[in-house]
C-alpha cells in the first residue's frame, strides 16, 4: 500500500495560522467513510455494533462523530466512562472492559447500565458485592498458549501469546462463572476475547470468530445459559509500512458470516449479535502528527530535530514502532538522504525514525508523521516537562477546527499545591 498524507502543505499552512506545531490532525471524511464500510460489511448480522475503543482516541469531538455513525464505545476506566457519558452514550451503547477494576469504576459502569465485561472469575463476587449482578453480562475468554494464524505457504505466523496475557478466563472458569451469574439473576450472556494485536490479515477475525462460536456452543450446552452476544474485540490492524497489504473489511465481514452460518446457525444460535472494538482500524490511518523541522545535526549520523518528541507520539520509542514520514511539499522529491528524525527529550530512544531515507529536509519544513489516529495523542505524557500537543479536526468541507488546545505551563503546574510558589506559577 502506498502511503499518502490526507493533508496537503497548503492545508497545513492554513492550520498553522491558528495552531502552531506540533499538533495531531484527524480526517473527519476518512473516519466517517471507514465506519460506513464497517457497518456495511457486517450488515448481515442484525445486532451488529462497533464499540470504539475510547483509549485509542479519547476526544469528545471524535466520539460524537462516531456516535453519529452508529458506534458504541468500549471503556476501561472511570474517566473514559465519564467522557462517554458526557458525549451522550448510555446503557448498551457502552461496553465496560476493564481489569483489576477499582470499586468506583465498576459502580459507574453499573450506574450507566453499560454492558460489563468481566476479565476474571473472581470479578463475579466483586461485581455482586459492589454493584449487583445485571441481567446482561459478558465474560472474557483466554484460551492460553500461543495463538497462530496460517497466512502463507511457508506455514504459520505466530501472532501473539494469550497464555502470557493478564486478561480473561479459562473455559472452565467461564462455565463456572456463568453458572454463578445465572444463580445471581443474570439472563443473557456475552463472550469476549482478544487474541492478537494489529493483525494485517483478513483471516484473523474469521479465525477468532470460529474459536468463539465453537466456545459459545460448548458453554451454552454446559450451562444452559443464553448466549446473546459475541464480541470479537479489536486486533484488526492497519498497514503502518509502505507495501504492506491493507485489510479488506468486506472480506473480513464475509469470513465471519461464513463461520456464523457454519457453527452458530446449526446449533440454533442464529440470533447472536456480533460486536467489534476496532479502535486502531477505525481511526488510526486518519490521524497524523504534524511537526516542524527546527534543527539539524551532522556527526556520525545525520539528524533532523523536530519540535515534537516522544511525549507527543510514544509508539516509536516504546515499541520501536514504524511510522511513515512525509515531508509536505516534497512528496515527489527523491528520498536520497538518510536521517534519524528525533525529538528533544533527554532520552536516546526519542526517535521517530532511524536511518530513514527521506528527501532533503530543510529547517522550517513541515513533517507529517502518518497513522497517529489511534494510540497517538492518547498516549501523550509530561516527562521532561513536555506538554501535550493540540488536536485539530480536518472537517469534511476542507475547513479545520481546534478540538483540543495544546497544554501550557500553567496546566503542568496546576496540580502542584505543596509549595507557595506554585500558586504564582499557575496564576502568573
Amino acid at each position: 500500500m502506498e502511503k499518502k498524507p490526507f493533508l496537503t502543505l497548503e492545508q497545513a499552512q492554513q492550520i498553522l495560522q491558528d495552531v502552531p506545531t506540533p499538533f495531531h490532525v484527524y480526517d473527519e471524511k476518512g473516519i466517517r467513510e471507514n465506519l460506513r464500510s464497517i457497518n456495511k460489511a457486517f450488515s448481515w448480522n442484525k445486532g451488529f455494533k462497533e464499540y470504539f475503543a475510547v483509549k485509542a482516541l479519547p476526544n469528545p469531538c471524535i466520539l460524537q462523530i462516531l456516535k453519529e455513525e452508529g458506534c458504541g464505545v468500549d471503556c476501561s476506566s472511570l474517566t473514559e466512562l465519564m467522557l462517554s457519558e458526557a458525549c451522550g452514550f448510555e446503557g448498551e451503547e457502552i461496553m465496560f472492559s476493564s481489569n483489576q477494576t477499582p470499586v468506583e469504576d465498576m459502580r459507574k459502569a453499573a450506574e450507566l447500565k453499560a454492558y460489563i465485561n468481566l476479565a476474571d472469575a473472581t470479578m463475579v463476587e466483586f461485581l455482586d458485592r459492589v454493584a449487583g449482578i445485571p441481567e446482561k453480562i459478558f465474560c472474557r475468554y483466554n484460551p492460553g498458549g500461543t495463538f497462530q494464524l496460517g497466512e502463507s505457504e511457508e506455514g504459520f505466523q505466530v501472532m501473539d501469546k494469550p497464555g502470557d496475557a493478564k486478561y480473561g478466563m479459562t473455559e472452565e472458569q467461564m462455565i463456572d462463572s456463568y453458572k454463578k451469574l445465572m444463580a445471581k439473576g443474570a439472563k443473557d450472556f456475552g463472550i469476549h476475547a482478544f487474541l492478537a494485536s494489529n493483525t494485517i490479515s483478513d483471516a484473523y477475525y474469521p479465525e477468532l470468530a470460529g474459536i468463539l462460536f465453537e466456545l459459545a456452543v460448548r458453554v451454552q450446552k454446559a450451562t444452559g445459559a443464553h448466549i446473546g452476544y459475541i464480541n470479537l474485540s479489536g486486533g484488526v490492524g492497519i498497514p503502518y509500512r509502505p507495501g504492506q497489504t491493507e485489510n479488506d473489511i468486506f472480506a473480513i465481514g464475509e469470513g465471519v458470516r461464513r463461520k456464523f452460518e457454519e457453527i452458530l446457525v446449526p446449533a440454533g444460535m442464529g440470533d447472536v449479535a456480533i460486536f467489534t472494538e476496532m479502535g486502531r482500524y477505525v481511526t488510526g490511518p486518519y490521524g497524523a502528527l504534524v511537526a516542524t523541522a527546527i534543527h539539524e545535526k551532522h556527526i556520525y549520523k545525520e539528524y533532523i530535530g523536530l519540535d515534537a518528541c516522544a511525549a507527543n507520539l510514544m509508539r516509536p520509542a516504546m515499541y520501536g514502532a514504524y511510522h511513515h514520514i512525509t515531508v509536505l511539499g516534497k512528496e515527489d522529491a527523491p528520498c536520497d538522504h538518510v536521517y534519524d528524525v528525533v525529538g528533544g527529550l533527554c532520552e536516546n530512544n526519542d526517535k521517530f525514525a532511524i536511518d530513514r531515507s527521506l528527501p532533503k529536509i530543510d529547517i522550517g519544513d513541515i513533517v507529517y508523521i502518518h497513522d497517529t489516529g489511534a494510540h497517538g495523542s492518547a498516549m501523550g505524557y509530561n516527562y521532561n516537562g513536555k506538554l501535550r500537543s493540540a488536536e485539530v479536526l480536518l472537517c469534511e468541507d476542507g475547513s479545520h477546527r481546534l478540538i483540543r488546545r495544546a497544554e501550557n505551563p500553567r496546566d503542568y503546574f496546576a496540580t502542584l499545591d505543596f509549595l507557595p510558589c506554585m500558586k504564582d506559577l499557575v496564576e502568573g
